[in-house]
């Protein structure tokens, strides 16, 4: 079926309205109300057009598209419509763009630009309305910048199934309410931040700290849960700021969990819970207790490859569906190929009270389904008898806490070393030989396989002092561009760490095993020919969108 708008012919499909027939062309209508994952609402009334025998203006939004139908959408009487909205919509909206966090996003902004006259018939002083409200933990409300679009009252009830906020009032004085003893608290509350269209609803965690052009954005995959829910990760100094939804209709449509924009990033940059640099174990004779000092990458890795067993004792192989198939697959090849004698496993993390029919998965974990394609059973009771019964001599551990699990934590005491690759410090460190700092998912290239059997994509939006960057991998801000080595925002921190992969081929290196992978590609392409029906899959092939096996 066709359309004809702007003289231009436009397919369409049954149901489909104007707005959404010209989107899919690439024409551009102008739309504060109208979000593709909510109702309609048809409320701001920027996006009216003409239809020709039609005697009035319709919205666009709402207005089904008919075969034949003919639509203007720059007639002097649609421009005449347009400036007049902008111009009621600026009556009273305050002058804040030098300080709002939406400043360089905002459409409010571009379409003033764009589809307004540039100035106001109107000199009265403006509607002055309460500012800085805390409707919730995570979110912040100013009135005065609200153009009562709808969306977020619209999110509540249809997308987080929690209506909690409503318009009160009316004429000029309406604005936008908490119901009587509620608060924007939902688990997806945070999603109001990113659908209003103007700088009305902010994080309290984003706010003020930096402004968007300022910043550098990465296309990354959220380690949250086993979804994978696709993400913007946006920087400035080497540091993460915030995380947003990326729109992928095949795994999260356009919406993220609170808990994936404020946990998995929360101490990423916290230099006092993050390994920095390989650390190794002195035993001292006049010292009760052991003493881990920072060493080169060199050192460790030679101290860990004398301390191992390869042939002889059994080794207890602790892999991680927090890791990525890079960082686990060459593990296993690592024990497959140089420890003769292993078992290895991972740790599930299970919370079926996380879990919800929306986004969240019960398993919060990124990476466990790959497992089932790498032959890694899950740990169990069994494993901590063989521990606490001495079968076990060894125990090398990629990327698990075992504090978390008390069991494993009290039975390794048994073993005569321990190995570890860990972001993050914790308890067991100093129980360790070798430790070797592991870097975060956003500093490394890497793939997850969500529950779904969807191959998906991360690749680096900070760095590390050693950072590995593939043409094209890693975005770049104004201030990274253009700024001078003396610039205060070119010396945020960056952790010695290495991904997984290269540490163990390292290992394996001393230990007269070439794995001869260049970069993190190279170790995805060799899993991928090891599966049947992904021979040949490559970084490429799994794009932004990801890649579904079948």
């Amino acid at each position: 079926m066709l359309i004809t708008i702007d003289e231009k012919q436009v397919e369409f499909k049954e149901g489909q309205t104007i707005l959404q027939a010209a989107l899919a062309a690439e024409i551009d209508i102008p739309h504060f109300c109208w979000h593709p994952g909510l109702s309609v609402s048809g409320n701001c009334r920027i996006c009216l057009v003409e239809v020709e025998k039609t005697p009035k203006l319709v919205i666009a939004c709402s207005t089904l598209a008919q075969e034949g139908m003919i639509v203007q959408t720059k007639s002097e009487k649609v421009i005449n419509a347009q400036n007049a909205v902008m111009e009621f919509l600026l009556i009273n909206h305050p002058l804040d763009c030098p300080i709002c966090d939406e400043a360089g996003e905002c459409k409010l902004q571009d379409y003033a630009y764009k589809y307004s006259k540039g100035y106001s018939s109107f000199d009265e002083e403006k509607n002055h309305k309460d500012k800085r409200i805390d409707l919730g933990p995570n979110v912040k409300f100013d009135q005065e910048r609200c153009i009562s679009c709808s969306r977020c009252i619209r999110f509540c009830e249809e997308i987080a199934k929690d209506p909690q906020l409503t318009f009160v009032q009316r004429g000029e004085k309406v604005t936008i309410k908490t119901f009587p003893g509620k608060e924007l608290n939902n688990p997806y509350s945070m999603n109001v931040i990113e659908i209003c269209p103007v700088g009305a609803l902010t994080s309290r965690h984003f706010r003020f700290r930096s402004r968007v052009w300022d910043m550098s954005f990465t296309n990354s995959i959220c380690p949250g849960c086993a979804r994978g829910c696709n993400t913007i990760i946006g920087t400035r100094n080497n540091e993460i700021l915030r995380i947003e939804p990326r729109e992928n209709l095949s795994v999260n449509d356009y919406w993220l969990c609170d808990w994936g924009r404020l946990n998995t990033i929360k101490s990423i940059s916290d230099g006092k819970l993050r390994i920095d640099g390989p650390e190794l174990e002195h035993d001292l004779n006049f010292e009760p207790k052991r003493i881990h000092t920072k060493v080169d990458w060199d050192e460790a890795a030679a101290s860990a490859a004398s301390r191992i067993p390869v042939d002889g004792e059994k080794v207890f192989m602790l892999a991680s569906a927090n890791s990525t198939i890079e960082d686990n697959y060459t593990f296993k090849k690592f024990s497959v190929e140089i420890i003769k004698k292993f078992d290895i496993y991972f740790i599930p993390n299970i919370d079926e009270s996380f879990g919800d029919n929306i986004l969240r998965k019960s398993d919060k974990t990124a990476n466990s389904t790959l497992m089932k394609y790498l032959d890694i059973p899950e740990f169990n009771e069994d494993v901590i008898d063989k521990l606490r019964n001495g079968y076990y001599s060894y125990a090398v551990i990629l990327n698990e806490d075992i504090t978390l699990n008390k069991n494993l934590y009290k039975v390794l005491d048994n073993l005569k070393g321990i190995t570890q690759l860990l972001s993050y410090t914790n308890s067991s460190v100093a129980n360790s030989d070798v430790v070797f700092a592991l870097s975060t998912y956003a500093e490394i290239n890497g793939t997850f396989i969500n529950f779904a059997n969807r191959i998906q994509k991360i690749r680096p939006a900070i760095t590390s002092l050693e950072q590995e960057r593939l043409i094209g991998e890693f975005s770049m801000s104004r201030l990274d561009k253009f700024g001078a080595h003396n610039d205060r925002w070119t010396h945020g921190k960056k952790f010695n760490s290495r991904p997984g992969w290269k540490i163990l081929m390292q290992l394996a290196k001393i230990l007269n095993h070439d794995f001869k992978f260049e970069n993190s590609e190279e170790v995805f392409i060799e899993f991928c020919n090891t599966v049947k029906g992904l021979e040949g899959l490559d970084y490429e092939a799994v794009g932004e969108q990801g890649f579904q096996i079948k």
